[in-house]
């Protein structure tokens, strides 16, 4: 069965318990999506978020710039970190750890 996940009084839900494709190996994985707004993340595995639908603009950790990700593109956030992420308008993402 899937994992639901609820942040930030329910503006970022997503639901794991499923595999998604890296590069020819399955890497545990989640979908969600976001509402507007500013968030904090703290991750314990590396992580790969890629944008389904909407902008992500983050700040990774070691940097002081923030970087827009449009529909489509893939970022990396190294483990045993935090990272901030702004969601100008409604986005949906998938997040694969490794």
């Amino acid at each position: 069965m899937f994992d639901v996940n609820e942040y930030f009084d329910g503006k970022v839900k997503s639901i794991g318990g499923f595999k998604a494709d890296q590069a020819g190996s399955e890497l545990p994985a989640t979908i969600g999506v976001m509402k507007q707004g500013d968030y904090e993340f703290g991750t314990a595995a590396k992580e790969y978020m890629t944008v389904v639908s909407g902008s992500l603009t983050a700040k990774l950790p070691g940097s002081s710039e923030w970087v827009t990700y449009a529909t489509g593109e893939t970022f990396e956030v190294p483990g045993d970190s935090k990272f901030q992420v702004k969601a100008d308008v409604d986005s949906a993402y998938l997040c694969r750890y490794a």
